[in-house]
């Protein structure tokens, strides 16, 4: 005879996740692997995105990771409060999530072993670490919470057996520097990471996707067709990125400067879809803004989508399949030791907000002080070819201005990036877009100097006076 306690709680599980098999004309057949979901009483995405002060939990309510197995769902990790944000290492052995093991706890990264679920810690902090994913050989990437919201770090998984990693087992790489909150969405094939922060870079509101390095170099927008919020990117196996408008899905792939819309059935998106093995894609989906997120199942091209598990009372999302799946490659870093970085700008007449006719005359570099107040570290001379060679300040948020013979701003940046102590780069022009190239000559700055104008604002910075400035 079954106690009651066991009865209540079979029976709170099946009113908790509705199994849509046979229930609806809308019902598919199950996914071939595993599945694992985040059950969510409550899912806001874009909480993160707020200005620095109102950064919020994307779980309000707490959450639950479920694994869905032979067309049931139960709890992947006992014992503890909350769990979320699953990730499937590379030879589909163990689970990375993010879990409190009791309500008072913050955020902290673990790792499940499927085969005898045992549960190790992988990184602990004072603060909220959350939404992790695994790099290759031996480290992770994740979200930690910060005095001015989530920034990106990289750490190394404890005992890890393999390749050597590139950089020390012991060290912990911070991958982002703004004052706003970023958000790592997964790792492409090639290494990078990608994640999400708001548009412009460092000040907007707007969700936008951004790539970088896991030494935290080369961060650039993945496209520069900035228009639509866009979030939840994930890259499927070939090699485009799939992501959210949230009423729309779209996606990013490589013969493009731009995005694709993706004809898919109206419904509000929750981002971060997956990849079934029959080519079918896993996505948490409404079809009404008072229903909860549903695990849905969609064919591109077939007209409607397939549920596969609903709740009345909890959002499922993120959806992640249980499968081995190939390593990225691995990122070689090329930072020197150095406190400040190089970088050469071949044409800044080149942009895609339009050409400028003139070539400006001085470019001018701020940087943000400690209080949060933009500051100028100095200017260096344009040469009549649009390039310009300068060695500015590592690690802190950084943007340019163009400005004339008179000292006027033609052209700014108005919102931030940063370059990583020790990098040496280039860039093409302006906010020129991956589509454009410059001329294949030396550029001119080179030719009359190869040591670049210091910048790094090591005499006293002047505070900017200008309207942008704080």
């Amino acid at each position: 005879m079954k106690s009651p306690a066991k009865v209540l709680a079979t029976a709170a599980l099946t009113a908790f996740l509705l199994p849509a098999l046979g229930l609806a004309s809308e019902t598919t057949k199950l996914p071939l692997a595993d599945v694992i979901v985040t059950s969510a009483p409550s899912y806001l995405p874009l909480a993160p995105f707020k200005s620095a002060s109102q950064a919020a939990e994307r779980f309000p309510k707490g959450a639950q990771l479920l694994l869905i197995h032979a067309g049931k769902a139960e709890p992947l990790v006992s014992g503890f409060a909350a769990t979320a944000d699953a990730q499937v290492s590379f030879d589909g052995k163990c689970v990375l999530f993010t879990g409190k093991q009791s309500a008072a706890d913050s955020w902290q990264i673990w790792e499940l072993t499927l085969a005898g679920h045992s549960v190790r810690k992988i990184v602990s902090a004072p603060s909220d670490l959350v939404r992790p994913f695994y790099l290759p050989y031996g480290r992770i990437v994740y979200a930690r919470r910060g005095p001015h919201g989530f920034y990106l770090e990289t750490a190394a998984i404890p005992g890890y057996i393999g390749s050597a990693s590139n950089v020390p087992a012991a060290s912990v790489i911070r991958v982002t520097y703004l004052p706003v909150s970023a958000m790592p969405a997964g790792v492409l094939a090639d290494g990078r990471i990608l994640f999400e922060a708001a548009f412009p870079l460092g000040t907007g509101a707007s969700p936008e996707l951004y790539l970088v390095y896991s030494d935290g170099s080369g961060v650039e927008s993945y496209r520069c067709d900035h228009v639509t919020p866009r979030w939840g990117g994930t890259q499927f196996s070939s090699s485009d990125v799939i992501f959210t408008h949230g009423a729309s899905l779209a996606r990013f792939t490589s013969p493009l400067a731009h995005e694709e819309r993706i004809n898919a059935p109206h419904a509000e998106y929750a981002g971060s879809p997956a990849e079934s093995a029959d080519g079918a894609w896993l996505l948490g989906a409404r079809t009404t803004p008072a229903a909860h997120f549903a695990l849905k199942s969609w064919k591109p091209g077939s007209p409607a989508l397939q549920t596969i598990f609903a709740s009345a009372d909890a959002d499922l999302v993120e959806p992640v399949v249980v499968v081995e799946h190939a390593r990225p490659l691995q990122h070689p870093t090329a930072l020197h030791p150095w406190s400040y970085a190089n970088l050469l700008a071949l044409d800044v007449r080149e942009s895609r907000e339009g050409n400028l006719k003139a070539t400006p005359k001085s470019v001018r570099l701020e940087t943000l002080d400690a209080a949060g107040h933009a500051v100028v570290t100095g200017a260096a001379p344009i040469e009549p070819d649009g390039s310009f060679f300068v060695q500015v300040p590592g690690d802190k948020p950084i943007r340019f201005s163009l400005l004339d013979e008179k000292g006027s701003v033609i052209r700014k940046e108005h919102g931030w990036f940063w370059i990583r102590a020790g990098e040496q780069r280039y860039c093409v022009g302006c906010h020129a877009g991956p589509e454009r190239a410059s001329e294949n000559i030396v550029p001119a700055v080179l030719l009359r100097n190869i040591i670049p104008v210091d910048l790094t604002g090591t005499a006293k910075p002047q505070v900017e006076k200008t309207p942008g400035g704080k």
